[in-house]
């Protein structure tokens, strides 16, 4: 055998190497294609065809659907909407749950007890989430019940119908909701953070607030940006919460829908389904975007940083 052959022969351990990869990620692959691949595949398809949701769509209209939605002003203040609900999830959630993970990073009586309390509303099931605060939140629920009775008749208001007022009721529910999430993997962070630059910091004659702000909140950064992608991807797919609450019609009178409540509502509910998965392919490219931007922009110094073999 010649040193050339010699050489192009891989060791038998590489080949198992190899065969250990194919075996334990070939279930996990053939899953992702059977139930996130292909579904994109087929909605792209029925997308360019007027399909009542059975039988072979037959009825092609080539790029119809996906120009409709691209005209329909129904749709750009959905995505408006959708745009709110991100940069209003990322100010209210991030600044309260960092607070919030900093007072129960401390030794206090009562901690455990105060973060199983934060983190049960994320638990709980939309469903239960949606109904509740509906109901508190109706012409004649608890919260005008509760204003009329210490004195704030003034305040009472349509909390869910007033246009002005209903985008900013579902951010309190959602902030309500999910910054349990968020404080959890705040905790989660703080805890990797070494004890000993805090007390390094405070000998040097730093204050509290100093080594946040110098330490802390640096090293915290890669947890915080991983949770604003998952916020942003989140807030962009918004759909339980705002159905179950304002339904599939007074969402948009209330300007509190989504792009997938859009969907539904034009795709399904109208019978439409060609024109519902041209919705959910728009949806599906506009996610696909912000996260594909996001990571080259913001999440590269840490993928960077936590990938070394390369770089050897």
């Amino acid at each position: 055998m010649t040193p050339a052959r010699a050489a192009r022969r891989r060791p038998p351990a590489d080949w198992r190497k190899r065969a250990e990869i194919t075996l334990l990620s070939g279930p996990a692959i053939i899953v992702f294609v059977a139930f996130v691949i292909f579904p994109v595949i087929m909605a792209a398809y029925y997308g360019f065809f007027s399909w009542k949701g059975y039988g072979v769509p037959t009825d092609f209209v080539g790029l119809k659907n996906y120009l409709t939605i691209l005209k329909d002003p129904t749709f750009h203040d959905a995505l408006k909407h959708n745009g709110f609900i991100v940069v209003m999830s990322l100010i209210l959630q991030g600044p309260a749950a960092v607070l919030l993970a900093l007072l129960l990073n401390q030794r206090l009586r009562g901690r455990s007890l105060v973060r199983v309390l934060i983190f049960v509303p994320y638990v709980v099931s939309e469903v239960i989430v949606g109904t509740g605060w509906s109901l508190m939140l109706q012409t004649n629920g608890a919260v005008n019940d509760l204003l009329t009775k210490i004195g704030l008749e003034s305040w009472t208001t349509d909390w869910l119908s007033n246009p002005s007022i209903a985008i900013w009721s579902l951010m309190l529910i959602i902030s309500w909701k999910y910054i349990g999430f968020a404080v959890i993997l705040f905790l989660a962070g703080l805890q990797s953070i070494p004890e000993e630059l805090s007390e390094a910091a405070a000998i040097d004659g730093a204050s509290y607030w100093q080594t946040q702000r110098r330490i802390t909140l640096p090293l915290l950064g890669p947890t915080v940006r991983i949770w604003a992608f998952l916020s942003i991807i989140g807030s962009l797919q918004l759909f339980d919460l705002v159905y179950i609450i304002w339904g599939q019609y007074v969402a948009s009178t209330a300007g509190t829908s989504t792009m997938a409540t859009y969907m539904v509502t034009n795709g399904r509910n109208s019978g439409n389904y060609g024109y519902g998965n041209a919705v959910a392919v728009v949806l599906f490219l506009i996610s696909l975007v912000i996260a594909l931007t996001y990571q080259r922009y913001v999440l590269r110094r840490d993928t960077e940083g936590a990938i070394t073999e390369g770089k050897k």
